[in-house]
């Protein structure tokens, strides 16, 4: 008979295979799979289904034997009726009985759920999706600050997270109950719970007509690595680029308008800025100005505004960016300008990687 002496105590005999399968069929947990999917807008699909009153992600249970990856394919294919590979994880989450708030029939044991990347599906994938005749009464793709008014608490806290990790390129995060336990920057500002800005007067590249009235000028301003400065509310977890309105001290010179603004909200100073084009308001011809310019002079800011707190400074690809920033069919033109300009300042292409939250404090 097999023994074990742990230090200064009484031998223990090691269990059989029966009696530590019992064990451990004690500490049995629910498995489930889900499948994060978005358009080309950044928004995400969600199920409507009848059998509760709050919606879901695609996905569910895992089956006995059923390895998470192919629940999750299988899930997707019963559902929506798309055949897709589940082969790249964006999170796993511990789920305690107290945070799936399960009643007490059920007999909840705890769950870990797997989140898939199901992609960004275009309109030709879209249109492949075929609901089946029970449960999936409808689907729709919705803006991320809407998922906490549309899916259960537990249900919307991992969506974002997950959302925010494959924005994040930080690889699979370990979530309990939809909370990263090494929160980002992203995490701990809880961006994308304010709703984007969408993009939707049109792009045009190059400068404005004359007779159009500019009231804003921003700036994709590039770290030497490609990656741009974009800044975050702390207290909305909004995110926008360095720039603003232009004051009588500008003289309407729009390129003087960045540099201030960009000193003043950012403590960088941008070079040489490059018009790439503007946004204009159909309905009230009012401008808004894009530039492309290296930065340099990262500092201390000054004491928060008045009446705010002070932005938080991060470093994003200009990919990332477009994610954080606002959405609509505009964004993919304005990018394309972008990575023309930072081709002309003579910037790298940033490599995927995370956000990087620059110091409030430099020296």
């Amino acid at each position: 008979m097999t023994t074990t002496t742990p230090p200064g105590g009484q031998p223990r005999k090691k269990p059989s295979d029966e009696e530590y399968g019992a064990l451990r069929a004690r500490a049995a947990l629910w498995a489930g799979a889900s499948v994060l999917i978005t358009n080309p807008l950044g928004l995400v699909l969600i199920q409507h289904v009848d059998y509760r009153d709050t919606c879901l992600l695609p996905g569910g249970a895992v089956d006995e034997g059923e390895s998470p990856a192919h629940a999750a394919a299988r899930e997707v294919r019963e559902e929506l009726g798309v055949t897709t590979a589940a082969d790249r994880g964006l999170a796993v989450d511990w789920v305690s009985a107290e945070g799936f708030g399960a009643r007490p029939a059920l007999r909840f044991p705890g769950e870990i759920v797997h989140v898939f990347d199901g992609g960004s599906w275009d309109e030709d994938r879209i249109a492949e999706i075929r609901l089946p005749d029970h449960e999936i009464t409808g689907i729709e793709f919705v803006e991320p600050a809407l998922l906490p008014d549309l899916l259960a608490p537990s249900d919307a806290r991992r969506a974002l997270s997950a959302l925010r990790a494959r924005i994040n390129s930080a690889g699979t995060v370990l979530l309990e109950n939809g909370l990263p336990l090494a929160p980002t920057v992203l995490d701990r500002l809880a961006v994308l719970r304010t709703a984007r800005a969408e993009h939707a007067f049109p792009w045009h590249d190059g400068p404005a007509p004359h007779e159009r009235t500019v009231t804003r000028a921003q700036g994709w301003l590039f770290a030497p690595d490609g990656r741009v400065l974009v800044l975050l509310d702390p207290e909305t977890g909004a995110a926008r680029l360095p720039g603003g309105p232009p004051v009588a001290g500008d003289r309407g010179d729009w390129a003087s308008t960045l540099v201030r603004a960009a000193e003043e909200q950012a403590a960088a100073r941008p070079v040489s800025p490059l018009l790439l084009g503007h946004l204009t308001d159909p309905r009230t011809l009012h401008t808004h100005l894009r530039w492309a310019a290296a930065f340099t002079g990262i500092t201390t800011p000054s004491p928060d505004l008045p009446g705010g707190l002070r932005p938080t400074r991060v470093l994003a690809t200009p990919e990332q960016a477009t994610e954080l920033v606002g959405r609509g069919k505009p964004a993919a033109a304005q990018l394309a300008a972008v990575h023309r300009g930072r081709h002309h300042l003579n910037i790298p292409r940033a490599a995927p990687q995370p956000v990087t939250e620059l110091p409030r404090r430099t020296g």
